[in-house]
């Protein structure tokens, strides 16, 4: 349900956007992070596979849940685009916490290098897109107008552009400290246990 909920918000906002003509068709290429990240979430969803999982985990809270904190909104409530931007971004959030909770998926210490390998391709298709429309997905061009984390990055683009890689590999190896914490407590309690045992 939560990923037809996904797809139909998307087709309802593509409908409504050229329904009113506010934007011209290079404004709608699905090359935001999100957009893959609500297409690999909603196929992790299907095939529960951890390297899906991964992807969306990382992608997801990484970039879905600042992009919450900090939303890069030109418009406000009651705007439809407004909802919409909040359903399909919460809508991968909660689509990950399931999967950890309901069927017990996480990202392994590996995952961090395959990930960053697929945010590369994103990275090089996305730069490839930003430079043919002269639209600013992923950021790629400029920083967004809102206060985010990139607004603390280099004006300088080259700079900018290496200092987001850098910026990214920092969020993925923060988002699996969670998962070291917990093997290595798991490890010290079944330790302790074993010991217990054999005294």
């Amino acid at each position: 349900m939560l990923s037809l909920v996904l797809v139909l918000n998307y087709l309802v906002y593509l409908s409504l956007v050229r329904q009113f003509g506010a934007v011209s068709w290079k404004q709608l290429l699905p090359m935001q992070l999100c957009d893959w990240a609500m297409v690999v979430i909603i196929i992790a969803m299907w095939t529960r596979r951890p390297r899906w999982f991964e992807v969306a985990y990382f992608w997801g809270i990484g970039g879905t849940v600042q992009a919450v904190l900090t939303p890069n909104l030109p418009y406000g409530f009651p705007d439809f685009r407004f909802f919409s931007f909040f359903i399909s971004h919460c809508g991968i959030i909660i689509g990950i916490v399931f999967l950890m909770l309901r069927h017990h998926l996480r990202p392994c210490a590996f995952s961090i290098v395959r990930v960053f390998l697929w945010t590369e391709v994103y990275f090089i298709l996305t730069l490839a897109a930003d430079e043919f429309t002269g639209f600013n997905y992923g950021f790629l061009l400029h920083k967004p107008e809102a206060q985010t984390l990139l607004y603390l990055l280099s004006d300088n683009r080259p700079l900018y552009l290496v200092q987001m890689h850098l910026l990214a590999l920092a969020f993925f190896i923060v988002l699996y400290l969670p998962f070291v914490i917990y093997d290595l407590a798991s490890q010290t309690i079944s330790y302790k246990g074993h010991d217990r045992t054999q005294s």
